[in-house]
């Protein structure tokens, strides 16, 4: 995979397309989980050391362009030098270029904007890919050693934590028979742009990657051809950013006063749920809930922080409030002890966004085809009813079916104009779902050639399940938790179909060509192991359930083969 480099600079030596991606993430894994235990010990020389070995590692390299060329969502979002690297043999560069030893100079970011719910925009800051890949190598080393230190009910931009681990916290929390009944429903303003540099590079000590750290820091932002100083925060858009953000605000829960037992269980009368820079803090009394504020506000002061005084609000939870897309209230009923139920549903702010999606989308496929708007609305079904099936959501899915039903006929009579409502009925309605028996779901009633039809979901088909919580301060960095990490990540079931499914249990949720989980987050296709072009079937037996990365490394080794088997004959 290596071979020694020229003595004026790095000749081509990796090969992109046969990496050894089972070794590589095997040292990887080993190397954190080795600085997670370390930091754990109490032994801060050992964790340094075992950082500096980590980004010298060529595998931590390799990991790294992985992740930020092919896994995130980013990958073909060019920084200022327009730079995007798509193809494996510019990824095999990148790697020998970040393998040389040399002083490196970051650029500044470029200025980008996404649009928020309010209507207004947030600002992006959009490193270089060779930043991108650093930042990445770096957060490899840090990571592991925060992990051991975080505080269990931070959930945000965490390994193996999600949005459905702070709701399922919060439910355990705001429960009818608990004392915590007053929330102050907190929001930081412009929290990654007006972190305190000098403060975070306090905290993060003489960690290796530390001038990196502050050349990111200070690098400053590229807008309209124009370069403006970043004397505080960071770029959100950084692959590192999200990390310092949580090591900004790791210990809120010791500035508050909450406490825990020996079990781990909270037994103060306060407690903190947060997700990034979004938190909500449970208290007993009004009163309480006032103190709070004024505490986390002169805590958050320090670190170059405040609090937006429109958005930051006490609230009873008869009253309710919205987190991360849910509303979270008390309902009065009679037949509770309490005289009182909880519900977290989806917000009617996240319900009235969707509908305005969907609209949006169904007047753009006005004149389209019939496979272009299943191929269009179907994903945002699937991603908004996968998110929200967590919470009692069983009437709102009703509701959006009713309010698509409409939609689809809207675009029916738009279609097909001058045809009788039975013509369009028996055209684009039936059962067509063979799981279902349903007459009426909308779709192209031309059959496929394995005789199945391409049809739009509905939201109600989308099974109410709830979301196991994650147990205290648990780690994937922790190795003796290996086989609970490896049985939680089969959660993400739901998003593959019933054949994927089985595929899976027959490989037993591992990737047959890295020999990693499936569940890590990466694309999964179908492989077969002997090609159909070489007489293979579809047959299950021949094929198997591996990463979008290893298939096309199994394709490009099987494309080689077949060049010099010609070549041979």
């Amino acid at each position: 995979m290596q071979s020694p480099g020229l003595a004026n600079g790095p000749e081509r030596r990796t090969d992109w397309d046969t990496v050894d991606w089972r070794r590589a993430q095997r040292l990887v894994r080993n190397l954190r989980q080795r600085i997670f235990r370390a930091t754990r010990a109490g032994d801060t020389k050992k964790v340094r050391s075992l950082q500096k070995l980590m980004l010298r590692s060529y595998s931590n390299i390799l990991m790294s362009v992985r992740r930020v060329t092919q896994v995130n969502a980013g990958k073909n979002t060019p920084g200022v030098d327009k730079v995007v690297v798509k193809t494996p043999r510019a990824r095999g560069e990148l790697v020998d270029t970040l393998d040389t030893f040399q002083p490196w100079r970051s650029k500044p970011v470029r200025r980008g904007y996404i649009p928020k719910r309010n209507g207004k925009q947030r600002p992006l800051g959009i490193p270089t890919v060779t930043d991108r890949c650093l930042q990445a190598m770096v957060k490899n080393a840090m990571e592991p050693e925060w992990e051991a230190r975080f505080e269990g009910t931070s959930y945000g931009f965490r390994p193996g934590r999600g949005c459905h681990d702070a709701i399922s916290k919060i439910y355990l929390l705001a429960r009818p028979n608990k004392r915590k009944k007053w929330i102050v429903d907190t929001d930081i303003k412009g929290a990654f742009d007006n972190i305190d540099h000098d403060f975070l590079l306090r905290t993060v000590g003489q960690v290796p990657g530390r001038e990196l750290l502050r050349q990111w820091l200070k690098a400053g932002v590229m807008e309209d051809g124009v370069f403006h100083e970043t004397p505080m925060g960071t770029p959100q858009g950084g692959v590192i950013s999200p990390l310092l953000l949580n090591i900004a605000l790791h210990g809120m829960e010791a500035a508050l006063g909450v406490r825990h037992n020996a079990q781990g269980e909270i037994s103060g009368k306060r407690a903190v749920v947060r997700y990034a820079d979004d938190e909500v803090v449970f208290c007993e009394s009004e009163k309480d809930a006032s103190c709070i504020k004024e505490d986390l506000a002169g805590w958050l002061a320090e670190r170059g922080l405040t609090l937006s005084e429109e958005k930051t609000r006490i609230v009873h939870l008869t009253e309710g409030f919205d987190f991360l897309g849910f509303n979270i209230k008390h309902y009065p009923v009679q037949t509770t002890r309490t005289g009182y139920k909880l519900l977290i549903r989806p917000s009617k702010k996240s319900v009235a966004e969707l509908r305005e999606k969907l609209r949006e989308a169904w007047l753009s496929l006005k004149g389209h085809s019939i496979e272009a708007v299943l191929r269009k609305l179907n994903p945002i079904i699937r991603g908004w009813a996968n998110y929200f099936r967590a919470g009692v959501s069983s009437t709102v899915f009703k509701n959006l079916d009713d309010w698509m039903f409409r939609r689809a006929v809207r675009y029916v009579r738009h279609t097909h104009p001058k045809k009788s409502a039975k013509w369009t009925a028996d055209r684009y309605w039936g059962k067509l779902n063979p799981d279902r028996d349903d007459p009426w779901v909308f779709g192209d009633k031309h059959p496929k050639k394995d005789g199945s039809f391409h049809y739009l979901l509905k939201f109600s088909w989308f099974k109410i399940e709830r979301h196991t919580l994650i147990q205290g301060t648990a780690s994937p960095d922790d190795a003796s938790l290996r086989e609970y990490w490896w049985a939680r990540r089969k959660v993400n079931i739901r998003h593959l179909t019933a054949s994927d499914v089985d595929l899976a249990n027959d490989q037993d949720w591992v990737c047959p060509v890295c020999g990693e989980e499936l569940m890590n987050g990466e694309s999964l296709e179908r492989h077969h192991l002997i090609a159909k072009s070489d007489g293979g079937s579809d047959g299950r037996g021949n094929r198997v359930l591996v990463h979008l990365f290893c298939h096309q490394q199994e394709t490009a080794a099987w494309r080689e083969r077949r060049r010099m088997g010609r070549k041979e004959s």
